[in-house]
């Protein structure tokens, strides 16, 4: 690591520390694009001439034991810090409506296939063979139980040196960093981050939302 990408990885994950949550990128919501090129991008980040050390501080970030990356905030990629962890456990595991009544017949075919084992890479999935999942690959049914957050995912590398991710339930992927969540129940989780998104978003004059949140709204 070199001292200037050191210093932005200390100032992203101070502000990560200081706000609980951090989006990837965003045009008025902290994240860490903005934060690295100083100013928020209203395109894609990779076109930037700082696209390699978001790159690199995002990768840094997805391998710290303190930050948990999920699709949290408008279905963005989001970093999560350690202390708001019980509230994304607790909600993720609920099962609620909004998690589970919309999803395709592959998604929850895959759901199924990852409650069985515990964890599945997505380079190895073969959903069953049905109309409907000839329509839909692997990686788009394991983004849609990502949206619900129905899974904990993260990015691997392929012994071919491709991407892939591991999809694991919450149960498994808890298991395995070994940590423990205070109990806490879904209502109170819930409560507990849209007081904090409200939060942000009138600091920061946006209008994000979370996912249990887009059923309310229409």
């Amino acid at each position: 690591m070199t001292a200037a990408n050191a210093e932005y990885f200390r100032r992203v994950l101070s502000q990560l520390k200081k706000f609980g949550l951090l989006l990837e990128s965003d045009p008025k919501l902290p994240s860490v694009a903005t934060i690295i090129t100083g100013s928020p991008l209203h395109s894609s980040w990779w076109s930037h001439p700082l696209a390699q050390t978001i790159f690199d501080v995002n990768g840094q970030l997805d391998d710290h034991p303190d930050v948990l990356v999920t699709k949290l905030i408008a279905s963005k990629v989001t970093f999560v810090h350690k202390k708001l962890w019980p509230e994304i456990l607790t909600i993720g595991m609920a099962r609620e409506r909004w998690q589970t009544e919309a999803l395709s017949e592959s998604a929850h075919a895959l759901l199924e296939m990852i409650g069985a084992t515990g964890c599945l890479q997505t380079d190895k999935i073969i959903l069953p063979s049905t109309k409907a999942s000839m329509k839909l690959k692997p990686g788009d049914a394991a983004r849609e139980l990502e949206r619900k957050l129905l899974v904990h995912a993260a990015q691997v590398h392929t012994a071919s040196g491709a991407h892939a991710k591991l999809l694991e339930t919450w149960e498994h992927w808890v298991k395995r960093i070994g940590f423990t969540a205070a109990s806490i129940s879904v209502d109170e989780a819930k409560k507990k981050m849209e007081a904090r998104l409200l939060k942000l978003n009138e600091q920061f004059k946006a209008t994000a939302r979370l996912p249990w949140m887009k059923l309310v709204s229409k």
